[in-house]
């Protein structure tokens, strides 16, 4: 059962979902996730898939996460219009697996459905590692109660190219692992660390703790972060002594307990501010 506090904070907006003065779009959208989730994956093409949607390379595609509210003037200077039409590929925004979870999370808080966007590794992708680095949206189920994951990256054409079968908007277990899951399994021996990481640009150790800062920093309202220019990492800041093994265990502990309960999210936003930069920036 979850406590009325933790629906309550992730029932309301952050800087990042909240759609402000283009609110009313949302209003005539239904309130099954499901459904909205097919919305959101209809409205945004991943940079990395857009050659298979026929978007001609030399286009401009940005992969900065962006603000909903900013998402959503860009989407109406396109094309104007209810959010749930249909738009062909060449008329949508582009982005990235986390502004696809970012609109279904905004769109979800609208509809008062508790909802948050988790950073981890999904295992249905074609890449270079079995574990995936891949952002969702995870949303509260009154019916089943319990927290159930929606993909919105998941449109027709990622569903046929990748073979996907199972529901998008309940990913079964196993198919993603939130960050501090992910940790938890390399911890106890289950999957190597090597298994996890982002294509061909990291993976190891080293990426496993950028996500689960990501993952918990998420869970406080920010969904960006310093740790986002894990790209910049410096050869030494790969390095993980047994101290630093330590403190990520204790930070994917404190994610595993704020996704639970009230305490743990009140020990969550108090750590937070603690955790924003990544060795490579001190």
């Amino acid at each position: 059962m979850m406590t009325a506090t933790v629906a309550d904070l992730y029932a309301r907006h952050d800087p990042l979902t909240d759609p402000g003065g283009l609110a009313a779009l949302f209003d005539p959208l239904p309130s099954d996730p499901a459904a909205l989730r097919a919305i959101a994956s209809g409205l945004i093409v991943h940079v990395a898939w857009a050659s298979r949607y026929g978007i001609p390379p030399d286009t401009l595609m940005p992969r900065e996460t962006q603000a909903v509210a900013e998402r959503l003037r860009l989407i109406q200077s396109v094309t104007a219009g209810p959010l749930a039409e249909a738009r062909p590929a060449a008329r949508r925004s582009f982005g990235t697996c986390r502004d696809y979870a970012l609109m279904l999370c905004s769109m979800l808080r609208h509809r008062a459905i508790p909802a948050r966007v988790r950073c981890g590794f999904a295992t249905y992708f074609e890449a270079a590692v079995p574990y995936e680095d891949h952002w969702i949206c995870e949303y509260w189920s009154t019916a089943a109660q319990r927290w159930l994951r929606a993909d919105a990256q998941l449109d027709a054409l990622h569903r046929r190219h990748l073979g996907i079968g199972f529901d998008s908007a309940n990913l079964p277990d196993g198919t993603f692992l939130s960050a501090n899951e992910a940790w938890r399994e390399m911890r106890r021996g289950a999957i190597a660390a090597e298994a996890f990481g982002h294509g061909t640009e990291g993976s190891g150790l080293w990426f496993l703790r950028v996500n689960v800062h990501r993952d918990l920093l998420a869970l406080a309202h920010q969904q960006t972060s310093a740790w986002d220019s894990w790209r910049c990492a410096t050869e030494a800041s790969k390095t993980l002594d047994a101290a630093a093994l330590a403190a990520v265990d204790d930070l994917a502990q404190a994610a595993d307990t704020a996704a639970r309960d009230a305490d743990g999210v009140a020990a969550l936003m108090a750590i937070a501010p603690a955790i924003q930069t990544p060795p490579w920036r001190l």
